[in-house]
């Protein structure tokens, strides 16, 4: 059987290192053109388009009004101020008020354009965001581990932060420059076309020059958006452990560290900023220049009789729409590649094939009851790294409880792995009741498969609502009842406000056994028929472990189970025991055949009963 293309396989400077492994995975970096960026970001979030047409016509008639005053100005200078019968008052007065009129009906389009437009992008941003989060849920636990938990969150939080920043400012402004530049033309041209054509010589010197900025301003704003994450990343994992900074009185270090982040982010945000900035002075002398060879033009084709007074006015005034976009394309520009920059990073997430992906429909689902595992001589290595499961076969009885152990880096945890399929094999077949573990839709697997790592993670909510996270319909009477069963109704009573109580962020108002304690009950109430075990018992008080093994034989009663014994008391309670050397089954059979037969179970054996001493 073939290896399984796995994400991340080619070396990448900025990748973290899988703990223990040596090896490096990452998330794919999206090198698309800045246009093909933005095409693939809006067909990712149908919303952005939909109903576009009307807020496009709405554009159109809110940028039409802003010709109403060079209009208005032009019409009262010649035929209201300066007409054949002198002043004509009446005639002002009627085009002050058609002109404010319209003005009020434009300002009515402005109002419904804009909240089309926050409307449709946020719908888009909301689609987006869920599509990017769900799919790094979808990723597996080395391509997550490929970047700072902090860093990965900011390209699904900040880096959509900037596409919304662009789309609902920048977006908005190019839509009505982009109108307003057309119009403010369009109109120009009917008073002198000389003129227009002598602005837009004036200014394509600058669109050019503009076109050329884009390809470094894009190249800046990617770093600029990598080391936002990289910043975010540090700060999130400092906040996170403050307790273990304090502890070792790495203050200064750590701050040094914060302070290298920062920095670094300041100064790729200086270098873009420095770079978009370059457009302004060049977009004022050009605008300076224009407006003097217009002025000295149109008087010279005034004294011609070719442009009225009012006509000349009237294409000042003109101008100023033509060149306000003009000005405004330095910050529209920053606001765009900024974020065409956090899309890039967007998709870049997106386009990371899942390595574990779930059949779906064409998934199996397997019925109730003990679970038989069987591993098929299976190989695997980190990517990169050197083989950890070498060639392993071997078969559990279904009801068996099974303890696995051996020396770290032995292979167990990445059996354990394998065996929830939090990773997929290079060679050979993981199955359970007979069915490889590809095939299994993953809803069948989970609800069916229930893995409880050392550290438990617990959400800042209740007790009651952490343990209720593996059913979410069960009620507290079932809860209460779950807790009786496994022995731990004197633990419950002993908390002020029993399921009520406030567990903290990550549980921190609970001790590391107390965790453990929820996590198990979290298992119980969900009720597999393969439970998987990172025994944590070693880094608890002897009163809370007794509970935890009370616990866990009655959660293990009557089910299939793999745990992965850090203490060999665990061992010893097993039906078998599995030992691992360096990838591969060494030894198989019960605590009391292992024990008194050379090898390796029986020196970390004598090892533990020295250390326990």
């Amino acid at each position: 059987m073939s290896a399984p293309v796995r994400t991340g396989q080619r070396p990448d400077p900025g990748a973290r290192q899988e703990e223990g492994t040596g090896t490096a995975v990452s998330l794919h970096r999206s090198s698309d053109g800045a246009l093909e960026t933005i095409r693939r970001g809006l067909r990712l979030s149908p919303e952005f388009a939909r109903g576009l047409w009307l807020t496009l016509a709405l554009a159109v008639a809110a940028t039409a009004g802003k010709i109403i005053v060079p209009v208005a100005v032009q019409q009262i200078i010649d035929n209201g101020l300066s007409g054949p019968a002198g002043p004509d008052l009446a005639f002002v007065t009627r085009m002050v008020s058609v002109c404010a009129a319209l003005l009020l009906v434009t300002m009515v389009f402005s109002y419904l354009m804009n909240v089309r437009l926050y409307r449709a992008t946020e719908s888009g941003l909301a689609t987006l965001r869920r599509r990017a989060f769900r799919h790094v849920h979808d990723l597996s636990v080395l391509t997550q581990n490929s970047e700072r938990k902090g860093a990965l969150v900011s390209r699904v939080t900040s880096d959509v932060d900037q596409i919304s920043t662009f789309m609902q400012w920048g977006g908005m402004l190019l839509i009505v420059s982009s109108g307003q530049l057309l119009v403010a033309t369009a109109l120009m041209a009917v008073y002198s076309w000389q003129l227009t054509l002598v602005v837009w010589i004036c200014f394509l010197p600058l669109l050019f020059g503009v076109r050329w900025l884009q390809k470094l301003l894009s190249r800046a704003y990617l770093k600029v958006r990598e080391r936002t994450g990289d910043m975010l990343g540090v700060i999130g994992e400092t906040v996170m452990g403050a307790a273990v900074i304090r502890a070792h009185g790495t203050e200064r270090r750590t701050a040094q560290r914060i302070d290298t982040t920062v920095l670094a982010t300041r100064r790729a945000q200086v270098r873009a900023q420095r770079l978009s900035m370059a457009v302004s002075p060049f977009a004022e002398i050009v605008s300076a220049l224009g407006n003097t060879a217009v002025v000295l033009i149109g008087v010279w084709l005034g004294l011609g009789g070719d442009l009225t007074a009012g006509q000349l006015i009237a294409f000042l005034f003109l101008m100023t729409l033509f060149i306000q976009p003009m000005m405004m394309a330095t910050e529209i520009f920053n606001e765009a590649q900024n974020a065409i920059a956090g899309w890039r990073r967007v998709l870049g997430v997106l386009d990371t094939v899942p390595d574990i992906a779930d059949p779906g429909e064409a998934g199996r689902e397997l019925p109730r009851g003990p679970v038989e595992v069987a591993f098929d001589r299976v190989t695997y290595s980190y990517p990169g790294g050197p083989v950890v499961l070498d060639d392993v076969s071997v078969g559990i009885t279904p009801g068996t409880r099974v303890a696995v152990v051996g020396e770290t880096g032995s292979g167990k945890t990445t059996f354990v792995k394998l065996l929830t399929r939090l990773m997929d094999p290079d060679h050979g077949t993981v199955r359970l009741d007979g069915v490889d573990l590809r095939e299994v839709a993953f809803s069948s697997l989970r609800s069916r498969v229930v893995m409880v790592p050392q550290e438990g993670f617990l959400f800042d909510s209740s007790l009651g609502d952490n343990i209720r996270f593996a059913r979410p319909e069960s009620t507290d009477t079932e809860l209460e009842a779950a807790i009786t069963e496994l022995g731990l109704a004197e633990w419950l009573d002993s908390l002020a406000h029993g399921l009520d109580t406030p567990v903290g962020q990550r549980g921190e108002s609970l001790s590391a056994g107390e965790r453990q304690l929820v996590a198990l009950v979290r298992a119980y109430v969900a009720d597999p028929d393969l439970l998987v075990l990172d025994e944590a018992t070693s880094a608890v008080d002897p009163h809370t472990e007794v509970r935890i093994q009370r616990a866990l034989d009655r959660l293990t009663r009557g089910r299939t189970s793999v745990a992965i014994a850090h203490r060999l008391s665990t061992a010893e309670a097993a039906d078998r025991v599995l030992v691992f050397d360096d990838g591969r089954i060494v030894q198989s059979g019960s605590h009391t055949e292992l024990v008194g037969r050379p090898g390796v179970y029986a020196d970390l054996y004598a090892s533990w009963v020295r250390s326990s001493a």
